[in-house]
Protein backbone atom coordinates (compact mmCIF):
# COMPACT_ATOMS: atom_id res chain seq x y z
CA UNK A 1 0.00 0.00 0.00
CA UNK A 2 1.59 3.38 -0.73
CA UNK A 3 -0.27 6.85 0.22
CA UNK A 4 0.36 10.12 -1.92
CA UNK A 5 -0.64 13.05 0.20
CA UNK A 6 -2.36 15.65 -1.76
CA UNK A 7 -3.91 18.92 -0.51
CA UNK A 8 -5.56 19.42 2.42
CA UNK A 9 -7.51 16.63 3.55
CA UNK A 10 -6.94 14.55 0.27
CA UNK A 11 -5.07 11.46 0.01
CA UNK A 12 -4.51 8.86 -3.13
CA UNK A 13 -4.21 5.43 -1.45
CA UNK A 14 -2.75 2.46 -4.39
CA UNK A 15 -3.29 -1.10 -3.39
CA UNK A 16 -1.86 -3.14 -5.94
CA UNK A 17 -3.66 -2.47 -8.98
CA UNK A 18 -6.27 -0.08 -7.19
CA UNK A 19 -6.32 3.82 -6.54
CA UNK A 20 -8.82 5.10 -4.53
CA UNK A 21 -8.91 8.71 -3.72
CA UNK A 22 -10.11 10.23 -0.20
CA UNK A 23 -11.88 13.68 0.10
CA UNK A 24 -10.87 15.43 -3.08
CA UNK A 25 -12.44 19.17 -2.07
CA UNK A 26 -11.69 22.29 -3.26
CA UNK A 27 -8.68 22.91 -1.74
CA UNK A 28 -6.91 20.09 -3.27
CA UNK A 29 -5.66 20.02 -6.69
CA UNK A 30 -8.63 19.97 -9.76
CA UNK A 31 -6.80 17.18 -11.02
CA UNK A 32 -6.63 14.81 -7.72
CA UNK A 33 -9.10 11.88 -9.17
CA UNK A 34 -7.70 11.86 -12.42
CA UNK A 35 -6.49 7.77 -12.77
CA UNK A 36 -8.98 6.65 -9.72
CA UNK A 37 -10.95 3.46 -9.35
CA UNK A 38 -12.75 4.46 -7.06
CA UNK A 39 -13.55 7.92 -4.78
CA UNK A 40 -14.14 7.92 -0.63
CA UNK A 41 -15.97 11.11 0.74
CA UNK A 42 -16.06 12.04 4.37
CA UNK A 43 -18.79 14.69 4.32
CA UNK A 44 -20.69 17.51 2.54
CA UNK A 45 -18.32 20.60 3.06
CA UNK A 46 -16.80 21.98 0.19
CA UNK A 47 -12.91 21.68 1.35
CA UNK A 48 -14.11 17.69 1.06
CA UNK A 49 -16.59 17.13 -1.48
CA UNK A 50 -16.73 19.36 -4.64
CA UNK A 51 -19.32 17.81 -7.11
CA UNK A 52 -18.71 19.82 -10.25
CA UNK A 53 -15.58 18.36 -9.93
CA UNK A 54 -16.81 14.61 -9.36
CA UNK A 55 -19.86 14.72 -11.98
CA UNK A 56 -16.69 15.76 -14.96
CA UNK A 57 -14.39 12.78 -13.36
CA UNK A 58 -17.43 10.32 -13.80
CA UNK A 59 -17.75 11.96 -16.88
CA UNK A 60 -14.20 11.29 -17.88
CA UNK A 61 -13.93 8.05 -16.41
CA UNK A 62 -17.44 6.37 -16.74
CA UNK A 63 -15.99 3.30 -14.55
CA UNK A 64 -15.41 5.53 -11.76
CA UNK A 65 -17.03 4.71 -7.92
CA UNK A 66 -18.25 6.40 -5.30
CA UNK A 67 -18.64 5.67 -1.94
CA UNK A 68 -20.30 8.58 0.81
CA UNK A 69 -22.78 9.26 3.41
CA UNK A 70 -26.34 10.48 2.21
CA UNK A 71 -26.09 13.51 2.23
CA UNK A 72 -23.11 13.80 -0.33
CA UNK A 73 -25.35 10.72 -2.33
CA UNK A 74 -28.17 13.14 -2.58
CA UNK A 75 -25.93 15.89 -4.26
CA UNK A 76 -24.78 13.48 -6.84
CA UNK A 77 -27.98 12.88 -8.09
CA UNK A 78 -27.81 12.09 -11.83
CA UNK A 79 -24.52 9.83 -11.60
CA UNK A 80 -26.57 6.90 -10.00
CA UNK A 81 -25.06 3.48 -10.21
CA UNK A 82 -21.59 5.29 -10.20
CA UNK A 83 -22.82 6.59 -6.33
CA UNK A 84 -22.79 4.18 -3.03
CA UNK A 85 -24.36 5.04 -0.10
CA UNK A 86 -22.89 4.29 3.41
CA UNK A 87 -22.81 4.96 7.00
CA UNK A 88 -21.81 3.72 10.24
CA UNK A 89 -20.90 -0.03 10.69
CA UNK A 90 -21.23 -0.80 7.00
CA UNK A 91 -18.13 -2.72 4.75
CA UNK A 92 -17.42 -3.13 1.30
CA UNK A 93 -15.03 -4.22 -0.87
CA UNK A 94 -12.94 -2.19 -3.76
CA UNK A 95 -10.94 -4.55 -5.87
CA UNK A 96 -10.01 -6.84 -2.88
CA UNK A 97 -9.39 -4.01 -0.80
CA UNK A 98 -11.62 -3.79 2.21
CA UNK A 99 -13.17 -0.74 3.65
CA UNK A 100 -14.93 -0.27 6.75
CA UNK A 101 -17.77 2.69 7.80
CA UNK A 102 -16.84 4.36 11.13
CA UNK A 103 -18.69 7.33 12.67
CA UNK A 104 -21.36 9.52 11.94
CA UNK A 105 -21.05 13.29 12.86
CA UNK A 106 -18.91 16.25 12.09
CA UNK A 107 -17.26 17.15 15.19
CA UNK A 108 -18.81 20.65 17.07
CA UNK A 109 -18.11 24.20 15.00
CA UNK A 110 -20.16 25.79 17.86
CA UNK A 111 -23.51 24.91 19.57
CA UNK A 112 -25.54 27.50 17.11
CA UNK A 113 -24.33 26.28 13.80
CA UNK A 114 -25.94 22.89 13.34
CA UNK A 115 -23.52 19.51 12.50
CA UNK A 116 -23.42 17.88 9.44
CA UNK A 117 -23.09 13.63 8.77
CA UNK A 118 -19.58 13.10 8.75
CA UNK A 119 -18.10 8.96 8.38
CA UNK A 120 -14.37 8.12 8.59
CA UNK A 121 -13.09 5.27 6.41
CA UNK A 122 -10.59 2.37 7.68
CA UNK A 123 -9.04 1.04 4.48
CA UNK A 124 -7.30 -2.98 4.34
CA UNK A 125 -7.86 -3.11 8.87
CA UNK A 126 -5.29 -0.71 9.07
CA UNK A 127 -5.29 2.85 7.49
CA UNK A 128 -8.04 5.28 9.06
CA UNK A 129 -9.27 9.04 7.66
CA UNK A 130 -11.85 10.42 10.13
CA UNK A 131 -12.70 13.23 7.77
CA UNK A 132 -13.55 15.94 10.40
CA UNK A 133 -14.14 14.45 13.32
CA UNK A 134 -12.16 12.52 16.31
CA UNK A 135 -13.90 9.26 15.55
CA UNK A 136 -12.09 6.76 16.87
CA UNK A 137 -11.01 3.66 14.97
CA UNK A 138 -12.46 0.13 15.89
CA UNK A 139 -8.98 -1.09 17.02
CA UNK A 140 -5.42 0.16 16.60
CA UNK A 141 -4.40 1.03 12.97
CA UNK A 142 -0.93 1.42 11.83
CA UNK A 143 -1.59 4.92 10.07
CA UNK A 144 -4.41 7.49 11.55
CA UNK A 145 -4.34 10.47 9.10
CA UNK A 146 -4.85 13.28 11.52
CA UNK A 147 -6.63 16.07 11.06
CA UNK A 148 -4.74 18.97 12.93
CA UNK A 149 -6.26 22.10 12.09
CA UNK A 150 -10.03 23.68 11.54
CA UNK A 151 -12.50 25.90 13.04
CA UNK A 152 -13.30 22.80 15.18
CA UNK A 153 -9.90 21.48 16.35
CA UNK A 154 -8.15 22.37 19.44
CA UNK A 155 -4.62 20.90 19.74
CA UNK A 156 -5.18 19.44 23.12
CA UNK A 157 -7.75 17.24 22.13
CA UNK A 158 -5.75 16.23 19.06
CA UNK A 159 -3.25 15.39 21.56
CA UNK A 160 -5.63 13.41 23.61
CA UNK A 161 -7.07 11.48 20.35
CA UNK A 162 -3.86 10.69 19.18
CA UNK A 163 -2.79 8.93 22.67
CA UNK A 164 -6.06 7.04 22.57
CA UNK A 165 -6.28 5.57 19.02
CA UNK A 166 -2.55 4.68 19.46
CA UNK A 167 -1.67 4.13 15.97
CA UNK A 168 1.25 3.09 14.88
CA UNK A 169 2.00 6.18 13.18
CA UNK A 170 0.13 9.45 12.30
CA UNK A 171 0.07 11.77 9.16
CA UNK A 172 -0.92 15.39 9.21
CA UNK A 173 -3.90 15.90 6.86
CA UNK A 174 -6.32 19.50 6.84
CA UNK A 175 -3.81 21.44 7.24
CA UNK A 176 -4.59 24.38 4.77
CA UNK A 177 -6.43 26.40 6.90
CA UNK A 178 -2.79 27.05 8.89
CA UNK A 179 -0.27 29.55 7.17
CA UNK A 180 3.58 27.76 6.83
CA UNK A 181 4.07 28.88 10.89
CA UNK A 182 1.29 27.99 12.33
CA UNK A 183 1.73 24.32 10.66
CA UNK A 184 5.18 24.10 11.67
CA UNK A 185 4.07 25.24 15.53
CA UNK A 186 1.12 22.64 14.95
CA UNK A 187 3.68 20.15 14.50
CA UNK A 188 5.60 20.76 17.02
CA UNK A 189 2.90 19.84 19.90
CA UNK A 190 1.59 17.05 18.41
CA UNK A 191 5.16 15.84 17.44
CA UNK A 192 8.27 15.49 19.75
CA UNK A 193 8.13 19.50 20.74
CA UNK A 194 4.91 18.65 22.77
CA UNK A 195 3.88 16.56 25.38
CA UNK A 196 4.35 13.42 23.53
CA UNK A 197 1.52 11.40 21.94
CA UNK A 198 3.15 7.79 22.62
CA UNK A 199 2.51 7.93 18.32
CA UNK A 200 5.32 9.45 15.51
CA UNK A 201 4.01 12.15 13.90
CA UNK A 202 4.84 12.88 10.04
CA UNK A 203 3.73 15.95 7.80
CA UNK A 204 3.95 15.09 4.36
CA UNK A 205 4.00 17.44 1.23
CA UNK A 206 1.16 17.90 -1.27
CA UNK A 207 2.78 15.26 -3.68
CA UNK A 208 4.91 13.16 -1.33
CA UNK A 209 4.40 9.32 -0.92
CA UNK A 210 4.86 6.79 1.68
CA UNK A 211 5.00 3.27 1.44
CA UNK A 212 2.88 2.07 4.02
CA UNK A 213 3.80 -1.73 3.37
Amino acid sequence: MRLTKLGHACVRIEHGDTTVVIDPGLFTEADAVRGADAVLITHEHMDHFAEDRLRAAVAENPALRIWTNRAVAEQLTGIGAHVRTVGEGDAFDIDGLGVSVHGEWHAVIHPDIPRVGNIGFLLDGRLFHPGDALTLPPHRVDTLLLPIAGPWAKVSELIDYTREAGAGRALAIHEAVLSEVGQMVHGRLLGEGGPGTGTPFTQLKAGEQLDLG
